[in-house]
């Protein structure tokens, strides 16, 4: 535990990450939920960040409300991820360090961040998972 307080993301950021572009169909981000045990992909234009797309920001693409009417499902899953991402997400940077991320964490009660240059250049993702590793 010592240790932790000296990490920074970079020590223990996901490098090989799978993203998604804005264009990507909700079909295939469905199929990539199941697949994987994510919670949030992030949504690139090249190597740029330009948002993330989490299972929440997928299901409330489904809602029925009582103003509304029964939507067409099929119809909705050929939408794209443009559609139902987070185009502002909260990012971090390589150097900050492991315990105020885990704090940020704490008080967003997000799971998870893309890691970013100063360009918005996608790095990887910090996770839950990725703190609890660097605790031991």
């Amino acid at each position: 535990m010592k240790n932790f307080i000296l990490l920074y993301v970079t020590d223990a950021m996901t490098k090989d990450v799978v993203s998604v572009t804005p264009d990507t169909g909700l079909r295939e981000i469905k199929a990539l939920f199941e697949r994987h045990d994510f919670n949030s992909f992030p949504v690139v234009d090249g190597e740029k960040l330009v948002g993330i797309v989490t299972k929440l920001d997928f299901l409330k693409h489904f809602i029925i409300t009582p103003k509304s009417m029964i939507p067409n499902y099929d119809g909705l899953l050929d939408d794209t991820i443009g559609a139902v991402m987070n185009s502002t997400p909260l990012t971090v940077h390589p150097e900050a360090p492991l315990t105020r991320i885990l704090e940020l964490m704490v008080e967003t009660k997000l799971r998870s961040f893309p890691v970013v240059d100063s360009d918005m250049e996608l790095l990887g993702m910090i996770s839950r998972e990725d703190i609890v590793r660097s605790l031991g």
